[in-house]
């Protein structure tokens, strides 16, 4: 996949106002932010510049310096070069490819850190949107019978199965754009909220009757909208998990 790169400078009064304009720009497309440069695939770019462009002018404190078209093998060479292998818990290993999800940000964490506490022997696990592999990595080396990890992004993939193999786990790891088939005990979604959303049908036709969803990936203010849409589906809510303004909900298929 090929990507382009946009160099933004931003200059926020709170941490806040970063968080949330880092979730939109997300939102619009763009799948790794590291400091100021920020990843977006070349043919939403090409599909949304305008868009984009316009959304930076009009936020106080951005400002969109330049953009240019990376090929992919160096920017992922170049983004690599500073991230070396992550030690987690359990004795993971994650080296993190341009793929969100090494393993500490809250919203990753707050997930591994639930995984700890539930029992998941003998369990089907799907983890949709994996990035680096590291929430599937966990629910099998917790006693996972079988783990599905899906991505849209083919680094993702390969970086996943790489990170699988570190760490000595057998994954059955998809390039995939919706939900595989098959029935799961849990199902794992540290996903942006508009894709979470657009995919609660799946979730629902695909979690077997008392098994579980868990979201991730968002704020709170985005909790409203994604409690109504699950239930609606017929999960109910369960648990909430709170680090700083991310939130983290837990679901029970009816």
């Amino acid at each position: 996949m090929k990507y382009h790169v946009a160099h933004i400078e931003t200059s926020f009064r709170a941490e806040w106002q970063a968080d949330v304009f880092e979730q939109q720009l997300f939102d619009l497309g763009f799948d790794t932010i590291d400091a100021g440069d920020c990843y977006i695939p070349s043919e939403l770019w090409s599909a949304n510049s305008t868009k984009i462009e316009k959304f930076i002018s009009e936020t106080e404190g951005a400002t969109l310096k330049s953009v240019e078209a990376c090929p992919d093998e160096n920017w992922n060479a170049v983004w690599e070069s500073s991230h070396p292998v992550q030690e987690l818990a359990l004795g993971i290993r994650i080296v993190p490819h341009c793929a969100f999800g090494a393993g500490h940000h809250e919203t990753t964490s707050m997930m591994t850190e639930a995984l700890q506490k539930a029992d998941l022997a003998g369990k089907a696990v799907l983890d949709h949107g994996t990035g680096t592999g590291v929430l599937a990595i966990f629910a099998k080396r917790l006693g996972a019978a079988h783990v599905t990890a899906v991505d849209i992004d083919e680094k993702s993939v390969e970086n996943a199965k790489e990170n699988a193999e570190l760490n000595a786990e057998e994954i059955e790891v998809l390039l995939n754009h919706t939900v595989p088939k098959g029935q799961y005990d849990l199902i794992l979604a540290n996903i942006h909220r508009n894709v979470l959303i657009s995919n609660m049908d799946a979730y629902a036709a695909h979690t077997k009757p008392g098994g579980e969803l868990w979201l991730s990936g968002f704020y709170e203010d985005d909790c409203p909208i994604l409690k109504t849409t699950a239930e609606s589906h017929g999960f109910c809510l369960s648990d909430i998990h709170a680090s700083n303004e991310w939130r983290m909900l837990q679901f029970v298929r009816q």
